[in-house]
């Protein structure tokens, strides 16, 4: 990563941990915008100025929010979901193995929420990788 973007990169977590707690809700099967910056390897991370990535929103616990990654590319395994309305303009695809959790301060917005039927295969799948 280059020097200029660890420190854009910095400036963008610096400015989302001394966010207030903000008032909103997050439901499951949402999709939000959230700040993901650069991770290890091949851990998704949040792209452009602002560091972010849209996500799926799993399970909530106070405001600690369990996620999927999203993404437009796909690859041949049993680690994406291909989704059945293309929500970027593109074909879109839920990223399996790059779950995790996430603080609400992360959130920035929403932007859609899932077919339902989408959501149970999703789970469905989920659970054959993680038990």
């Amino acid at each position: 990563m280059q020097r200029q973007n660890f420190d854009n990169w910095n400036e963008v977590k610096i400015s989302v941990d001394d966010r207030e707690n903000r008032d909103f809700y997050i439901n499951t099967r949402e999709v939000w915008n959230v700040n993901l910056w650069k991770n290890i390897w091949y851990e998704s991370y949040g792209k452009w100025q602002l560091f972010t990535r849209p996500v799926l929103v799993i399970k909530i616990v106070w405001s600690v929010v369990f996620v999927a990654s999203m993404t437009t590319m796909w690859k041949d395994n049993k680690f994406y979901h291909k989704l059945s309305d293309k929500y970027f303009d593109k074909q879109s695809y839920i990223t399996l193995s790059q779950v995790r959790i996430l603080d609400k301060k992360r959130f920035i917005e929403k932007i859609w929420m899932i077919h339902k039927d989408d959501f149970e295969q999703i789970k469905k799948e989920l659970k054959k990788i993680l038990f």
